[in-house]
This record gives C-alpha cells, sequence and structure tokens, in this order.
C-alpha cells in the first residue's frame, strides 16, 4: 500500500506542474481545462483510438462542480478513474489505474514544438542589413548590428565650431574694431 500512496504524490507534483502551466496567476491547486487536456496528451493518455480529446473534454466536464472551470487534485483522480478503463481496454479500474498513474509520474509539461518561429526567405531578406540604402544604411555598423539611438537621429554637434565662417580671430575681436 505505500508503493501506491508513493505514486500518489509523485501524480500530484507533476498535477501541480501542469496546473500552472501557461497560467502566471495559478498556484498549482487546480487545473483548468485546457491543462487537463495537455497532462493527458503529454502523457500519452490520449492515444487517438481508445481515449481522444473529445473524451477528454466530456470527463472533465463530468467531474468538475456544475459552476466552476476548473479541477481539484481530487477531482483530476476521479477523471482519471474514469478514463483508465477507457485507455486500456480489456482491464478493470483497479488493474487499470496504476498503469494510467505509471504514464503520468514524472512528466513535466513539454514546450518543444509549441510555437514554431516563421523562417522564411522573405524575412531573411528584409531583415539583411548588408541590402539596407540611404538614410536606413547609417543605422548598423559594418558588423549589421544597430547603432540606436545615434543612428536614428542627427545629433547636433555643440562645440561651438562654424565651418563656413570666414573671418580672423574671434567674435569678440571684430565687435570691438567695428
Amino acid at each position: 500500500m505505500a508503493e501506491g500512496s508513493a505514486s500518489i504524490s509523485e501524480v500530484e507534483t507533476s498535477f501541480q506542474k501542469f496546473a500552472v502551466h501557461g497560467d502566471t496567476k495559478a498556484r498549482g491547486k487546480e487545473m483548468n481545462g485546457k491543462n487537463f487536456v495537455k497532462i493527458c496528451k503529454d502523457c500519452n493518455i490520449i492515444d487517438g483510438k481508445n481515449v481522444t480529446t473529445t473524451d477528454v473534454d466530456i470527463v472533465f466536464s463530468k467531474v468538475k462542480v456544475k459552476s466552476a472551470r476548473v479541477i481539484t487534485f481530487e477531482q483530476f483522480n476521479q477523471a482519471l478513474t474514469e478514463l483508465a478503463p477507457k485507455r486500456f481496454k480489456g482491464k478493470s479500474k483497479e488493474e487499470s489505474l496504476p498503469q494510467l498513474y505509471a504514464l503520468i509520474v514524472g512528466k513535466e509539461p513539454a514546450n518543444i514544438g509549441v510555437t514554431k518561429v516563421a523562417k522564411a526567405a522573405a524575412v531573411d531578406r528584409l531583415t539583411d542589413t548588408t541590402k539596407y540604402t540611404g538614410a536606413h544604411k547609417e543605422r548598423f555598423d559594418e558588423s549589421g548590428k544597430g547603432k540606436g539611438k545615434v543612428g536614428r537621429e542627427d545629433v547636433p554637434d555643440n562645440s561651438g565650431y562654424v565651418g563656413a565662417y570666414k573671418g580672423s580671430g574671434t567674435y569678440e575681436e571684430k565687435v570691438k574694431e567695428g
């Protein structure tokens, strides 16, 4: 019996990891429907034949309280008890539930392949700084790194030197002469 209780705590650890996935306000005590489907997909409870996402959604709706949008760990266990015989056809609830727990233990939410970065030739062509011309070319150095604010603005030279001034001496000397 002690072995079964250890696996329950390991299942609860996985439950908490999936419960907080993608939700910054989540505390790990309750799981929403989206994360319940995710734990079922990531742990291969959904096999596409015996158990589908529709089955998982229906079981989630059955175990949750009518007005609630989340389930607790106890309700999660009820849901697994209902899904276990479906997932492992021909076995009783008592035989199939530990096998279902074995699929969940030690799993964490997978982030690989969730969002794919669009990498097209058009994006490469538009972001290639060597092909920029005119004023835009001035915004990047030779390596293609942006210069920041210096590259975007005409920074005035406040040194006091006037390039086109052709007089001899300073302004003060001219005023004294005149």
